[in-house]
């Protein structure tokens, strides 16, 4: 049985560590540049604007997290919640933590009033993928995802805006 509460500022430490371990499963281990003081000040400052929930088991353990925001639909004219990570430890895989999380997260967005939660996952990531699919979430086939970073991202910025173009 999992257990689904919001962080609190001593959830950081394991947070942070699952931040790593999830960098190192998606194949990127030097990635992460996030440190204890970044993510206090992101989830817990007075009016935060990122939120992180854990999955413990029923002796207390952490097994899990989910780190969210919302997100906005001009179509729909109301919030969703857009799941930045999900992360289940590898030892507690297959107990239920990963669809307790996402079920909170549904149920946040059902209770609010929100019209949808949605993240994205590397196509590579077919047990991901498929576990998402047997929860009933779809593909969104004609996205891509783009994203300014890096020298590309400053290099924009600085650019000398042009009416027209």
């Amino acid at each position: 049985m999992s257990v689904i509460r919001p962080a609190t500022a001593s959830d950081v430490p394991a947070i942070l560590q699952m931040i790593h371990d999830l960098a190192i499963y998606e194949k990127e281990p030097d990635a992460v540049r996030n440190n204890p003081e970044m993510l206090m000040a992101a989830l817990f400052c007075e009016q935060p604007s990122v939120f992180a929930t854990m999955a413990e088991n029923e002796a207390g353990d952490v097994q899990g997290f989910a780190v969210w925001f919302l997100n906005y639909s001009t179509w729909e004219g109301v919030h969703g919640i857009y799941l930045e990570d999900l992360y289940v430890t590898p030892d507690s895989r297959g107990e239920g933590h990963g669809k307790a999380l996402l079920q909170y997260l549904a149920d946040t967005a059902v209770e609010r009033g929100y019209a949808r939660v949605e993240w994205s996952v590397l196509d590579w990531n077919e047990p991901s993928i498929n576990f998402y699919r047997k929860l009933g979430a779809v593909p969104m086939d004609g996205w891509s995802t783009f994203r300014l970073t890096g020298n590309a991202l400053e290099a924009f910025a600085r650019q000398e805006a042009r009416i027209g173009g």
